[in-house]
């Protein structure tokens, strides 16, 4: 599991009904089924990485979050989770609303492009920057959409009734950081972790 994921987990209550958007190979949803008794259900856009749940024994239905989540009632989940996937989608307002109809809480974790190593990089360099946090270049990467922590926030006030309940941030190596990276976190974490309520 990525430390990024460990983060995420931390903030997810035992015994919750989790929704993981864009689950991968089902790894987080199979560490909060052994670790917190947690039940889930993944939706993955990949063919692979469904096939990769599957055998994990993880529940998925292959789907497109974009096309919205028209077969989940409204609030038949405690948690709906967006790990590492929110950049990767062409409708982020649509997947957020879907996030907050669908479950109690959401928790979304992403990329900050506003990070200063990002920002020194395509300044002096004149080049989409690859870091540990980005590490594909421009032409591999799964991110279609670039947003900073800044960013994120503003969709949230803009968006929904909804409003971020806890803030994580993320150093290079996706663990928690802490001390000064929270004074200035859209300059100094490399990713984030939020939860919504």
């Amino acid at each position: 599991m990525r430390p990024d994921q460990d983060v995420l987990a931390s903030l997810i209550p035992e015994g919750s009904r989790v929704l993981d958007l864009g689950c991968g190979d089902g790894a987080l949803l199979k560490h909060l089924m052994e670790t917190k008794g947690c039940s889930g259900q993944g939706v993955e856009v990949s063919t692979e990485a469904f096939h990769a749940a599957v055998a994990r024994g993880i529940p998925v239905v292959q789907a497109d979050i974009d096309a919205g989540l028209p077969d989940f009632a409204d609030r038949s989940f405690d948690v709906v989770v967006l790990s590492q996937t929110l950049q990767s989608v062409y409708r982020p307002n649509l997947v957020m609303r879907e996030v907050m109809r669908v479950g109690r809480r959401g928790i979304v974790s992403f990329p900050n492009f506003g990070h200063w190593q990002v920002r020194v990089k395509l300044l002096l360099g004149g080049r989409m920057p690859v870091t540990k946090a980005l590490p594909n270049e421009w032409h591999e990467t799964p991110n279609i959409r670039h947003c900073t922590i800044s960013d994120f926030e503003r969709l949230v006030m803009r968006e929904g009734p909804w409003q971020i309940t806890e803030r994580r941030y993320l150093d290079g190596a996706g663990n928690a950081a802490n001390g000064l990276t929270k004074r200035a976190p859209n300059l100094l974490a490399a990713g984030a972790v939020f939860a919504l309520g």
